[in-house]
């Protein structure tokens, strides 16, 4: 434990993290390079090499939280008491955060009864059957095709393409313009998720993501952008579209499923951050699953 040496995420850890997220793959949004580099700024975070796993850690007014480590399972039962261990000798409490049912299982099979967990709904991510985002099909999305015939009648020359070098700065133009007109300034979320978004464009090249550009009258209405999470799950990370432009979500959304994520059972949107209009719209699409995530803590000693 004494040998943990936690730095921040940096481009040239890129390597090193995606070999340990390949060889123990989850579908959850939290387990991307994407994630831990540009969103760990916010949450400051850190990261150490073992050796055998790699630990992420959170830290903020109340102490240390740590994520599930990436690496084999003996290994992770060995590491829990020393992250327990070090929470205590940094005078802090234990906490695990970004828990899924199936890691909290396993955690309480190993030490039975020592943890607790408290499911976070807010943090809990979308994960839809990707045919059906393609098609959408069957009564219960009958709205979102609706939608979808409605713009492509009002925009006869709508436009799909993919994100690449040609249209890159067009789509951080467009970032901008959005930021303006959606008060992202005077909001710290807001603020913070449009920094996200304009970071994964300039290193867009770098983190080998993926994107869609949608188009209408020749000028960038709504664009997406995500990335492979596993075998099986496509994430998307980034979708921005103008409000002015009625049906541009749905389409752009539609679209880059079709074009982007063919061969993916799955599409994980992430989480809703508990916005009430954002929870709407991401049930109104049916989601196949809800992957929930939880914050360990110790269980309390009850003195006799």
């Amino acid at each position: 434990m004494d040998e943990w040496n936690f730095k921040r995420v940096g481009i040239e850890d890129q390597k090193l993290i995606e070999e340990y997220f390949r060889k123990y793959p989850e579908r959850s949004c939290d387990r991307t390079f994407f994630g831990v580099l540009l969103w760990g700024r916010h949450y400051n975070l850190k990261f150490a090499d073992t050796g055998k796993a790699l630990l992420f850690r959170e830290e903020d007014e109340r102490g240390y939280g740590f994520a599930w480590p990436a690496g084999p399972e003996e290994e992770i039962r060995e590491l829990i008491p020393q992250m327990e261990m070090y929470c205590e000798k940094h005078g802090g409490e234990f906490l695990m955060y970004g828990l899924s049912e199936a890691q909290f299982a396993l955690l309480d099979s190993w030490y039975p009864g020592r943890y607790q967990i408290e499911y976070d709904r807010d943090a809990a991510d979308y994960i839809y059957e990707s045919e059906k985002l393609c098609t959408l099909s069957g009564k219960k999305l009958h709205g979102k095709r609706n939608h979808i015939n409605k713009f492509k009648a009002t925009y006869e020359d709508w436009a799909y393409e993919p994100l690449e070098e040609d249209n890159l700065e067009e789509c951080f133009q467009m970032a901008l313009k959005w930021r303006n007109e959606n008060g992202c300034e005077d909001d710290e979320e807001k603020n913070c998720e449009m920094c996200v978004t304009l970071n994964s464009l300039r290193l867009f090249r770098e983190l080998h993501l993926r994107g869609g550009v949608l188009r209408v009258h020749g000028e960038i209405v709504a664009f997406t952008v995500g990335e492979p999470v596993s075998e099986d799950t496509f994430v998307v990370h980034i979708e921005k579209a103008f409000a002015e432009v009625p049906g541009a979500y749905t389409m752009i959304n539609q679209q880059f499923v079709e074009h982007e994520c063919k061969g993916y059972r799955y599409v994980n949107r992430e989480d809703d951050a508990g916005e009430e209009g954002l929870r709407k719209a991401k049930l109104s699409y049916k989601p196949a699953m809800l992957l929930e995530k939880g914050i360990v803590t110790k269980v309390l000693e009850v003195s006799e």
